[in-house]
């Protein structure tokens, strides 16, 4: 499997001064849907992630930061919807978008090579982790921004504090063979649930915890293979005790996949978590369900998701963003 190198080249088309643009027709941006913190958040995240980044690419990291610190409120909400008006369509609040926003800030604090742009994420991440968010969902991205900070400095007792709370929303999984999950139901982002458990008990030190994650993971892995290639939850989810249904697949889950495997691998170093990582970078190469790639390479943008009669052509940030990500982790693979 040659596996390509991550290309920016539809990012930087779908991003102007102000932030990412949420949503592309095919490759060209759809400037009426405005922007949303949900991707610029996401933007940040893969942009720190770049080891030796490009001007252009670090041009990106201080642009989406610029964004979440005028999306931030003086008590560490988030706005979410912005207009190509450039207005705010909400009120700051602690969705999802809040806690990405803090997965976003705590890479961009621990990774991103500028050192002004870790000082004011360090900053603007601080602020938004001393909230806490009802949803799980939230509070899960948000411990995975703390995972993040906490890796590069241990001695940090607001992420730490942050990552515990994270790992306690996710809940006990099931402790039976077909469903080890805490929740009857999987929604969207499900590896981020594991990925969360397995940081906190690596990074605080909880055995129990780190195995605990483990096996969820395994799990999820597990049930999302189909003769050995990846096919995962569609959109619609899927409940316990009821028909899988097979589309739309989304790139954010598989992306999130990719995640939760780099996470498990750096936690253990067992190789079983880097051909785990293998088949989620394979779905993005065609090896999945429709046996077609889900990336456009003359354009470097990701497809926005796998339906019965292939991939969605539109080119949005989200999927972009995804697919990025994954190949970034692909740098890992032997």
């Amino acid at each position: 499997m040659t596996v390509p190198s991550p290309d920016f080249a539809h990012l930087i088309r779908l991003t102007d001064d102000t932030g990412l643009f949420e949503h592309a027709r095919h490759a060209t941006v759809r400037r009426e849907h405005g922007y949303c913190t949900d991707d610029v958040a996401r933007g940040l995240l893969v942009a720190s992630r770049e080891p030796d980044p490009s001007a252009a690419v670090l041009r990106l990291a201080d642009c989406y930061l610029a964004f979440l610190s005028h999306a931030q409120d003086a008590d560490g909400a988030f706005h979410n919807r912005f207009g190509h008006d450039r207005r705010w369509q909400d009120e700051p609040s602690l969705g999802d978008w809040w806690g990405r926003a803090l997965w976003g800030l705590g890479t961009a604090a621990a990774r991103n090579t500028a050192p002004w742009i870790r000082q004011e994420a360090l900053h603007a991440f601080t602020l938004g982790a001393a909230r806490r968010s009802p949803a799980r969902h939230a509070m899960v991205f948000a411990g995975l921004g703390a995972a993040e900070v906490l890796r590069h400095n241990p001695g940090n007792a607001t992420a730490a504090a942050l990552l515990t709370d994270a790992a306690a929303a996710v809940g006990v999984a099931a402790d039976t063979p077909d469903w080890r999950w805490p929740k009857p139901v999987l929604t969207y982002a499900n590896a981020a649930f594991a990925e969360v458990v397995i940081a906190a008990g690596k990074l605080l030190g909880d055995n129990h915890q780190l195995a605990a994650g483990l096996r969820m993971l395994t799990w999820l892995c597990d049930i999302q293979l189909t003769d050995g290639r990846l096919s995962v939850v569609p959109d619609s989810g899927w409940r316990r005790g009821t028909l899988r249904l097979r589309y739309d697949q989304q790139p954010i889950e598989v992306a999130a996949l990719a995640d939760a495997c780099a996470t498990a691998y750096a936690a253990t170093g067992k190789p079983d978590w880097n051909t785990r990582l293998g088949q989620a970078v394979a779905w993005f190469l065609g090896d999945n369900d429709a046996g077609t790639p889900m990336w456009d390479p003359a354009t470097g943008g990701g497809y926005d998701g796998l339906t019965p009669t292939g991939p969605n052509l539109n080119q949005g940030a989200e999927s972009t963003l995804a697919l990025l990500s994954t190949l970034q982790h692909a740098r890992r693979l032997p």
